[in-house]
């Protein structure tokens, strides 16, 4: 299979224009297990760190019974080889590779395999578990931009869920941070249109090919995120979108994500997955509460009685999942801390008036105005038609 492809001149011409690296043969490999292969497979990760994904492909596709040296596998993982290898057999055709290099070209996706400059090497974290790569439509570099953090929630979202979901996403987007979602109803929509809404970075891990907007109802959406951040998924372009796979991709939010956290969530949501993997992978956890009466947040107050999630209740305390706020040679909060509880009291979304910023901080409506007029000549907030609000790179987020 691979030889074939490698002999075809289109194939070889789609690779380079939808690969910046000199890797042809790796990216070509990389886009057929992304064919032949389900999100997560781990037999596939296996061979393909054991022979490399050019290696792999013979192995798995091979005429002979096994190209594995004797002893080189146990009993249970020839079997499983054994078993794996019908599964792949059944979608090795060349033909299907190429369709998916060439509807990756139609969309302008590109296909970023591991050792590119923008491979997030946080996916590796995953061992066997990790893509083999990923097509990406919109700005690669967001993935190995820092911070990310990890955002995600129930689809079915209360009003609050949202509201608190957009004020989170906004002020950390506004400070510099990647917001990194599903692109799905609910909380994934809220905090990629917050991100967008302040002209901050975001990135949305679809289940299917990135040619295909799902849900359908946020096909706007994923279009101005695949223009201003970037649209990944795992699966090749033309991929439908399935149960497992969206089970599959959560595993690749938490991966990107150095903290994640979850906003509203059911009892059983289908985010407690992204949590669990976040768990498992090392990385830190933050839960937001809401009303003890409220359904769609009983899943956050299970991950902070069972998982050992952190409370997190503003921007300022998720970005503390991941690190402390430190800002050397800059002592001006220390100066006057009344500048913290205003800061404090606003957000990058929303705009409000003096005499809400008062009423939020507990300063008096000349003090606050005071610590405005200060901020806005250091940049640190802005006023508009609307109210007064956090500027993008407020160093208080």
């Amino acid at each position: 299979m691979l030889d074939e492809l490698l002999g075809d001149p289109e194939t070889l011409a789609a690779v380079r224009r939808i690969h910046s690296g000199d890797a042809v043969a790796e990216c070509v490999a990389r886009a057929a297990w992304s064919v032949i292969a389900e999100p997560g497979d781990v037999a596939a990760g296996a061979l393909i760190e054991s022979f490399g994904a050019g290696g792999a492909l013979s192995v798995a596709l091979g005429d002979v019974a096994s190209l594995i040296p004797p002893g080189a596998a146990s009993g249970r993982a020839t079997r499983a080889l054994a078993e794996a290898r019908i599964r792949w057999r059944a979608r090795a055709d060349p033909r299907a590779v190429r369709q998916a290099l060439e509807s990756a070209l139609d969309v302008g996706a590109r296909l970023v395999i591991p050792g590119d400059e923008h491979w997030p090497g946080s996916l590796d974290d995953l061992g066997p578990h990790a893509p083999s790569a990923l097509w990406v439509r919109g700005d690669a570099e967001l993935l190995v931009r820092e911070p990310r953090v990890a955002m995600v929630g129930a689809r079915a979202a209360s009003g609050y869920g949202e509201h608190v979901a957009a004020e989170l996403s906004g002020d950390l987007a506004a400070a510099g941070a990647v917001i990194v979602s599903g692109g799905a109803y609910g909380i994934d929509g809220a905090v990629h249109r917050a991100a967008l809404g302040v002209g901050g970075a975001t990135v949305a891990f679809l289940a299917g090919g990135v040619d295909r907007a799902y849900p359908a109802g946020h096909q706007r959406l994923l279009q101005q995120i695949a223009a201003e951040g970037a649209v990944v998924s795992e699966p090749p372009c033309g991929a439908a979108p399935t149960k497992w796979r969206f089970l599959a991709r959560n595993r690749l939010i938490a991966a990107l994500g150095q903290a994640t956290v979850v906003v509203e969530a059911g009892w059983r949501s289908g985010s407690l997955n992204t949590a669990g993997h976040a768990a498992t992978l090392g990385r830190p956890l933050g839960a937001v509460p809401g009303p003890v009466t409220s359904a769609s947040s009983a899943g956050c107050h299970r991950l902070l009685r069972e998982y050992d999630a952190q409370c997190v209740t503003s921007a300022r305390e998720v970005r503390e999942l991941w690190g402390p706020i430190e800002h050397p040679g800059d002592d001006r909060m220390e100066q006057d801390p009344n500048r913290i509880r205003v800061l404090d009291a606003m957000s990058a979304r929303s705009r409000l008036s003096v005499e809400e910023i008062a009423r939020r901080s507990g300063l008096s409506p000349d003090r606050v105005r005071s610590c405005l007029g200060l901020l806005h000549l250091e940049g640190d907030v802005a006023l508009d038609e609307e109210g007064w609000h956090r500027a993008r790179g407020s160093h208080d987020t």
